[in-house]
């Protein structure tokens, strides 16, 4: 392990199951994405594959974003809050980020007290996951 990925690991502040929340964001549009947990081996392969790996809690499992719709992130920084305890992964998001089919997770809004959607899907989720059956995360 390089120095810097174990100064790195030896920062982030794990919870209780090795995990630690990481927010996606556009890197050159600043677009908040969505958020997914990361454990050791995810963000090491994310660094030296330079393809975002994230780990699923409901599969137990890694989850390479893109490898079942295609919508792959490539990560171009991976920073760290101050208290080590999130992390922001800049991407190259390419194709929708949201396993409905949008842009970004964040498609709904408070606005005049009411939770309204802000956007709609870019794809069909049929056509992201063959048969419209949407994967767990």
């Amino acid at each position: 392990m390089s120095s810097g990925l174990g100064d790195l690991l030896s920062v982030i502040k794990w919870d209780s199951a090795g995990l630690v929340p990481a927010i996606a964001q556009q890197h050159d549009t600043g677009e908040v994405l969505m958020m997914a947990w990361m454990n050791r081996e995810s963000i090491t392969e994310s660094l030296s594959t330079g393809r975002v790996c994230y780990w699923s809690r409901s599969r137990g499992g890694f989850w390479r974003k893109g490898e079942t719709s295609g919508q792959v992130q490539k990560l171009v920084e991976l920073r760290v809050d101050c208290d080590g305890d999130t992390l922001l992964l800049l991407v190259d998001q390419q194709g929708v980020a949201c396993h409905t089919g949008r842009r970004s997770c964040f498609y709904r809004a408070v606005r005049n007290g009411e939770l309204v959607t802000i956007a709609e899907p870019l794809a069909k989720p049929e056509d992201l996951y063959g048969g419209g059956k949407q994967p767990g995360f």
